[in-house]
């Protein structure tokens, strides 16, 4: 379940990339969230959680998140280290779970939580002109927001996650198109529609139906099943995807420090998946001779 979300997931950056390509972030997130909420909130039950809970995790997990992301991209980001970038939610989750659940992480995950920190300062370092601040900016931002959906989630605990999705967006659509005909105005707006070709409208596909129901669906369930230290660790797999598909299917180069940003991320996810095995095996005396 973990590879087909983080499958999902780094190719959703390919979608993004096409879809911003004629329509602006903000309206993007609007019609995703729409098409994620309706008509299924008609047919999947509301989660059985107070309503500020859902309304959380929607403006979170949605609205901000991929508001910031969407914004990150539009503005200069690459597909390819968005998907990288982004993984930052994987320390601010492990610290968000510790202060509000006392899911503390053992050593061992720290370490490898430092090991992938490596991978992402490379990305930081390699930062050129094509690349604002802001974008870089928003898009640690929108990682943030992610790891705060996450303890909204955990709290909803909702027993059918797609529901949750369903419910999460539809109280994220009517903010994304407030925000859209604030900041991009209806002249952007109809010109953008007026724009929108088969391409844009299998990227929208993908990302509502494959990227929403699929990997948030089954992300829900993780979470709700797994400790959170033990679940967000996959998602540094993400940008491995993302990477490695942008480079094939967008031409964005695959240089070799990218290549050993992902050495860094997957060494430090081997750490916190196999966290039980090093600390059995550092736990070892050697035999008396």
């Amino acid at each position: 379940m973990a590879l087909v979300t983080v499958t999902a997931w780094g190719l959703n950056f390919i979608a993004i990339h096409v879809g911003l390509e004629v329509l602006p972030p903000i309206l993007l997130c609007a019609a995703r969230f729409a098409l994620t909420a309706l008509p299924w909130v008609f047919f999947l039950p509301r989660p059985k959680a107070p309503f500020k809970l859902i309304a959380g995790y929607g403006i979170f997990t949605f609205a901000i998140q991929f508001g910031l992301l969407f914004g990150g991209m539009y503005l200069g980001l690459p597909a390819g280290l968005s998907s990288l970038v982004i993984q930052v939610q994987v320390f601010f989750s492990m610290g968000l779970a510790a202060l509000f659940f006392r899911d503390v992480p053992g050593i061992w995950k720290v370490f490898g939580a430092l090991i992938s920190f490596t991978g992402i300062g490379i990305v930081a370092s390699h930062v050129d002109g094509n690349t604002t601040f802001i974008s870089l900016l928003l898009t640690l931002l929108s990682a943030l927001s992610w790891a705060i959906g996450n303890i909204f989630s955990k709290k909803i605990a909702a027993q059918s996650p797609l529901a949750l999705v369903a419910w999460g967006s539809l109280v994220a659509t009517p903010v994304m198109l407030a925000l859209s005909y604030i900041f991009e105005g209806p002249d952007l707006i109809v010109a953008s529609l007026q724009n929108v070709s088969t391409d844009t409208i299998l990227a929208v596909l993908y990302i509502v139906y494959v990227s929403s129901f699929v990997g948030y669906g089954i992300w829900g369930f993780m979470l709700n099943s797994y400790p959170t230290a033990v679940v967000t660790p996959f998602t540094l797999l993400v940008p491995v995807v993302g990477l490695v598909s942008t480079a094939f299917f967008l031409g964005e180069e695959l240089s070799s420090w990218k290549l050993l940003a992902c050495l860094f991320i997957i060494a430090g996810l081997v750490f916190n998946l196999l966290e039980k095995q090093i600390r059995a095996l550092s736990s070892k005396q050697p035999k008396a001779v």
